[in-house]
């Protein structure tokens, strides 16, 4: 497994600090986000999941805790917009550049405006995909917010 990433390439340029987690990625895993935090042996509140969102069309990113779902009405409005939906994953993995399971908000082929949920700044640090399946980037919020440029906000039902 590569140590970098477009992800981790972001975050140095950006001169922010964080450190990686590596752990067994289960392709067969319901969710994701929860099978990350247990294989890490941490709380899936502090492991955040990136989600890819049309928003009245067009492309956007939510990071939301993974024992946590998104609500698409309040991502909606925390981005200025009127409406929300998934992004198909297939349509999400050609906008990212990275594979569903794997996706980062840092590092993706084109900056899109993202929403961080306040529930992140809760912690001293934060575990978020790494741009691989099997990867994390353990931050703090912060740093996450300055280098994404993000909007913090309750985005979770």
């Amino acid at each position: 497994m590569s140590k970098t990433t477009p992800a981790t390439l972001a975050l140095a340029k950006a001169g922010v600090q964080f450190t990686l987690a590596h752990y067994d990625y289960d392709p067969n895993a319901e969710r994701v986000g929860l099978q990350a935090a247990e294989a890490m042996g941490v709380s899936p509140s502090e492991v955040f999941k990136t989600l890819m969102a049309e928003l009245d069309g067009k492309p956007v990113c939510a990071i939301v805790p993974s024992d946590e779902e998104v609500n698409m009405k309040k991502l909606a409005a925390a981005l200025g917009g009127k409406s929300a939906h998934m992004m198909k994953p297939a349509d999400a993995e050609r906008l990212t550049g990275y594979k569903v399971g794997g996706i980062s908000p840092l590092g993706q082929r084109k900056l899109v405006p993202t929403a961080l949920d306040e529930l992140a700044e809760l912690y001293d640090e934060i575990f978020l995909n790494g741009g691989q399946r099997g990867l994390q980037i353990r931050i703090r919020p912060s740093d996450l917010i300055k280098a994404l440029g993000c909007v913090t906000a309750d985005i979770v039902r």
